[in-house]
């Protein structure tokens, strides 16, 4: 058995590694869209590294968009395999690929009009929106905790990262020659406290480990800080200068968590009396599907609900649906907050937002998650006095923040607990992926002291044999 690692390989995007066993199966681990570097990541995309009609299952960690967004573009060059996610995934999936084929269509027109003036060929989405809602008839659905047999010698089973809903480690066990290999493979870690998730739970014993290490040298505050700061900005933004606050976060999970605490301050009279625009079609729909799954949500979240029938809504929170209601925003002149995806300020409708804000030094642009650092959101948060947004230079006039606490990712010390749930001495290999090299390195000496051994930071296109 042998698995090469294709993406996420020493950066945090891209998500895919496929395993090969002896008898010829192959098994992909995720599969994600590049992201972050403009047109660039065009041909990362494309460039796959096997070929789709060959995969026979996929198994999906969780929903995000660089773990699951190339779904449809294998699916449009003939993969006709398994997808095998949680429930939760597999509903999240049905709107984001969607949204995420829509997406690829509109880049390509606006593109294609530059190479078209230049004399250059067109060229064609990666997908298109048609290829993401035919892909999801390859989807099924696994509970939580349960071995889902794939095949006589292959099992995997889910166990909760409390990353996003859905999220789960997968734990893959494939018998060859009489003997059985369990390798985990734990997509992203979430924190061991999630304002609306449940916490990450153990997940058995294995003989090699794949894990991220997004920020394998870094620690988060902690999230009540995090609240606190929130509440912070938004009354010095919009109560005492008049302004507005810009919040880019991503549709799924963050946007949730934000409006879950601001309905919290609105029950205890503390949020100021100004509008809350949630303007992101994907992340209104994502917020109907947390609706639907509420056994994957955290015990607080069903006290609340004793009370209060709808955590994710309240009455100065107002949801923006069409794009004609998105655009009467850029001329709202009273203070409020407006949450647009995405999160790293690359694409969506945030960036008209940041376009009509920036220059504003009464505005503030408050950053909840991680940015890659191509990203136009790393930019402005590391100090960028002038930014291009939509081919129109824009000085940075407005106030910067950034609370990590959001983040959906562990940091390195609830990351290495997470794993405390394993047996360094059985674990035979430790692979670390999905984190840029410096944190991966760090988060290595960190495994290490806890004793873990043989830890790998493999490259792209790397191929190990197990």
């Amino acid at each position: 058995m042998k698995i090469k690692f294709i993406g996420a390989a020493r950066e945090v995007t891209g998500s895919k590694h496929l395993i090969t066993t002896a008898g010829g199966k192959k098994i992909l681990l995720d599969c994600g869209m590049f992201q972050g570097k403009g047109m660039e990541t065009d041909g990362m995309n494309r460039n796959l590294m096997f070929v789709p009609a060959e995969i026979d299952h996929i198994i999906l960690t969780h929903a995000h968009i660089d773990h699951s967004g190339l779904i449809p573009y294998l699916y449009r060059l003939g993969f006709r395999g398994s997808v095998i996610c949680t429930s939760a995934t597999r509903d999240l999936c049905a709107i984001m690929l969607s949204d995420s084929g829509h997406i690829q269509e509109n880049d390509v027109k606006w593109f294609n009009k530059r190479r078209i003036q230049k004399g250059l060929t067109p060229v064609e989405p990666i997908y298109t929106e048609l290829d993401a809602r035919a892909c999801m008839e390859l989807f099924i659905s696994v509970a939580y905790d349960r071995k889902f047999y794939i095949d006589s010698n292959t099992k995997v089973k889910f166990t909760n990262t409390g990353h996003m809903l859905g999220s789960g480690t997968a734990l893959l066990e494939i018998t060859e020659n009489g003997k059985t290999t369990r390798i985990a493979y734990t997509g992203d870690i979430g924190r061991p406290v999630n304002r609306i998730l449940k916490s990450p739970e153990p997940f058995p014993q294995c003989d090699y480990l794949i894990t991220e290490a997004t920020y394998g040298n870094r620690l988060h505050p902690h999230l009540q800080e995090a609240e606190g700061e929130l509440l912070r900005v938004i009354r010095e933004t919009c109560v005492e200068k008049g302004g507005r606050v810009i919040i880019p976060s991503f549709a799924i999970g963050r946007t949730q968590e934000v409006i879950y605490a601001l309905n919290t301050f609105f029950n205890e009279g503390l949020l100021p009396k100004v509008n809350i625009y949630v303007d992101s079609p994907l992340a209104v729909n994502a917020t109907d599907i947390f609706r639907l799954h509420t056994d994957i949500l955290n015990a607080d979240v069903a006290h609340t609900m004793l009370n209060d029938p709808d955590p994710f809504g309240f009455n100065s929170l107002y949801y923006i649906k069409s794009s004609e209601e998105s655009k009467k925003l850029n001329t709202h002149t009273k203070p409020c907050v407006i949450i647009s995806a995405s999160g790293m300020m690359e694409a969506g409708r945030i960036k008209h937002h940041l376009a009509n804000s920036i220059e504003n030094p009464n505005n503030t642009i408050l950053a909840i998650g991680y940015c890659s650092p191509v990203t136009l959101g790393a930019r402005i948060l590391n100090g960028a006095e002038e930014v291009s947004i939509f081919g129109v230079k824009h000085p940075v006039k407005a106030k910067i923040e950034r609370i990590e606490a959001f983040s959906g990712h562990g940091d390195y010390s609830e990351m290495a607990d997470y794993l405390a749930c394993q047996d360094a001495a059985q674990v035979k290999k430790v692979f670390l992926v999905h984190g840029e090299y410096e944190a991966q390195s760090s988060y290595k000496k960190i495994l290490e002291a806890k004793g873990f051994r043989d830890i790998e930071i493999p490259t792209a296109g790397e191929e190990t044999e197990l």
